[in-house]
């Protein structure tokens, strides 16, 4: 625990030593941005870290720890989502099964345009998940091969669907000081950490960021503050925080420690997911942060 504590210093004393280029300092407001989280073709929240990709007679699904399973079609969170007018919001397939593609499709194809579509996603089947409604593909492991990363599948990835419809999932987990990115159902620590530099030249393949906080992710144990911190002072580009998020209050902690910059995703806390905080409650205050950039 004590080093955990020095390690977090460390990275406060990098993230307050980084100073804010124009490209970096402009005014928007904070969005929430929901998400459909699919695993055996159902809509579920789980914890994160305990994902691995084992077969079930090895013990996998005794390991995975699930907060909530759903007993309604990924198309009702997506006309849900659709009616209060929560755009890039993402499904997120949990697993290359059958019973969940068909389940990730029927949320896309419930609100063309609307969402944004991560799991297992390739030069083999983006085009597909794009044509069936998607707004954004989002994609990690297919690009970190083997816990490096291969620019040239980014390359043929942007060449295919272009830099506009890319979103690249930056999820990491801390070690020795930094937050390095982690594949492979988050079980793999890449080589690649965080930096100022490190997001300045990734954003030129794509059009957002999405970073869970795997450390706290599926846990309701409160956001990592200073993970916002660093991704509000150093991307150049739109990104979405998740993990850990359980009150109105914390949505505010990722605002302040993200200087309006950082956007909110909120899975198992809310009660559309079992949790105690009233999706209403969340959609009302992102209504209000548009209200407020907007009167300013």
């Amino acid at each position: 625990m004590h080093g955990l504590i020095k390690s977090r210093q460390r990275l406060c004393i990098q993230a307050s030593a980084v100073v804010a280029s124009p490209s970096t300092s402009s005014q928007s407001a904070i969005k929430f941005r929901p998400c459909i989280d699919i695993h055996k073709g159902k809509v579920k929240q789980i914890v994160g870290s305990t994902l691995k990709d084992l077969p079930d007679k090895s013990g996998g699904e005794v390991e995975l720890k699930t907060n909530f399973v759903s007993d309604k079609p990924s198309s009702w969170y997506s006309h849900l989502y659709q009616k209060d007018d929560l755009r890039g919001g993402h499904v997120i397939m949990l697993g290359a099964d059958d019973a969940s593609k068909a389940t990730a499709l029927e949320a896309l194809r419930a609100w063309p345009g609307g969402l944004h579509m991560g799991g297992g996603v390739s030069t083999d089947n983006a085009v597909e998940y794009l044509d069936a409604g998607a707004s954004h593909v989002i994609v990690t492991s297919y690009v970190f091969r083997e816990g490096r990363l291969d620019e040239e599948r980014l390359r043929a990835l942007v060449r295919l669907v272009g830099k506009q419809r890319l979103v690249l999932d930056l999820s990491c987990r801390q070690r020795d000081g930094k937050y390095w990115v982690v594949t492979d159902r988050w079980q793999r620590f890449s080589t690649l950490s965080l930096s100022e530099a490190t997001l300045a030249e990734l954003a030129k393949s794509c059009d957002e960021f999405l970073v869970h906080g795997v450390d706290v992710e599926g846990m309701q144990l409160g956001i990592d503050d200073v993970l916002v911190e660093v991704l509000g002072k150093w991307s150049p580009i739109p990104v979405t925080y998740a993990g850990g998020a359980r009150t109105l209050e914390d949505l505010e902690r990722v605002k302040a420690a993200g200087a309006g910059r950082v956007d909110i995703t909120v899975g198992s806390a809310l009660d559309i997911f079992g949790g105690k905080l009233p999706y209403a409650d969340v959609v009302t205050w992102h209504k209000q942060q548009q209200a407020q950039l907007h009167s300013k």
